[in-house]
């Protein structure tokens, strides 16, 4: 059996802490979690690891910790609108939080044009 992932250190917590502060322009309530999941995807096997979870803007944010210094990342809006940065690790955690806040709000400001586009169409009909 492999060793268990350590936590987040105060220092990563808090790095996240006024990235989101940064982004958002609010203080963001972060959870620490616990998560299983595959570590690899051809194993059968689930890890736990440690997450930080967080809500921003009807959006949902997860990071996990998948190693010593080894991080996933994903958004979602519902179970069935789930995103990530096209990177499946990161081995820098602040590389993690940007790529994650940055592809987020490329897709908040797509979906927003895309929404802004469908109601002018409306209402010229």
């Amino acid at each position: 059996m492999s060793k268990p992932i350590p936590d987040y250190t105060e220092s990563q917590v808090w790095t996240l802490a006024e990235s989101l502060k940064e982004r958002f322009l609010k203080d963001i309530d972060i959870q620490l979690i616990d998560s299983e999941i595959r570590l690899n995807s051809q194993d059968d096997e689930l890890t736990n690891v440690p997450g930080l979870y967080w809500e921003a803007d009807d959006c949902h944010f997860l990071i996990l910790k998948t190693g010593l210094s080894k991080y996933r990342c994903q958004f979602f809006y519902q179970a069935d609108q789930q995103y990530g940065t096209d990177i499946d690790e990161y081995n820098e955690f602040a590389d993690c939080i940007m790529s994650l806040l940055q592809v987020q709000a490329e897709y908040d400001l797509i979906h927003k044009q895309e929404t802004d586009a469908a109601a002018k169409v409306q209402l010229s009909l």
